[in-house]
């Protein structure tokens, strides 16, 4: 069922959404000469990457929906194997937190980001969606949700472009918050960014941590089914 599928990937959308790294590039290429180019392209390249792995992912375990099928299966195996990914990263995020008053480390990439012109944009936001590992794994782990759905192909494409629209919401929101209103949008747009880098280690150690469990419990129910 359509809902049921739609149901099961909301974290995994949600924890993508709310990944700080994006945000926080989203929001410095905003600050940029060329906002106005550069902003859509990242947006555009975020969305390709999300949209490109989902619909990998969720070919290549077709007829995971059977639950006598290898396919089913494997994508079970997939998401124990995910949800212990995530449950160690979220360890490591919570050993990495800064120390109190000790300010956050910031990648060195974002240090390139006011040179950066349209097409380099588009490719940031495809890396840092779909091989960025943390949303890798989390678009991973929702198409892995898609394709065990009963759904059938026109079903399956809208489950893709729902994740891949709730997963957007922070990136391409933003983008279009500036677009419309770039005189309103710098106030909020540096607090959320400053909000993130405060708090990344902790917001992501939680979300990792939440579906990680999730997924591990998921695949297991599915393995001794």
């Amino acid at each position: 069922m359509l809902n049921q599928a739609v149901g099961s990937l909301l974290p995994a959308a949600a924890a993508v959404a709310l990944s700080p790294i994006p945000i926080i590039a989203v929001v410095v290429v905003l600050s940029t000469p060329r906002a106005r180019t550069t902003g859509p392209a990242f947006a555009l390249g975020w969305i390709a990457g999300l949209t490109a792995v989902s619909a990998v992912v969720v070919l290549l375990a077709g007829g995971a929906d059977d639950p006598h099928r290898v396919g089913s299966t494997g994508v079970n195996w997939l998401q124990v194997a995910i949800g212990v990914v995530f449950l160690v990263m979220a360890a490591k995020q919570w050993r990495k937190r800064p120390k109190d008053g000790a300010p956050p480390d910031e990648p060195k990439w974002m240090s390139t980001i006011d040179s950066l012109r349209p097409a380099r944009a588009f490719v940031l936001g495809v890396a840092l969606s779909g091989a960025n590992p943390k949303n890798l794994a989390l678009t991973l782990a929702a198409a892995a949700s898609i394709a065990q759905a009963d759904l059938g192909q026109k079903d399956t494409v809208t489950a893709v472009a729902v994740f891949v629209a709730l997963g957007s919401l922070t990136v391409a929101g933003s983008v279009l918050f500036y677009l419309v209103a770039p005189g309103r949008a710098v106030g909020p747009l540096a607090g959320l960014k400053k909000f993130m880098t405060d708090n990344s280690a902790v917001i992501m150690m939680v979300v990792l941590l939440l579906i990680g469990a999730k997924l591990l419990g998921d695949g297991l129910a599915g393995v001794w089914d």
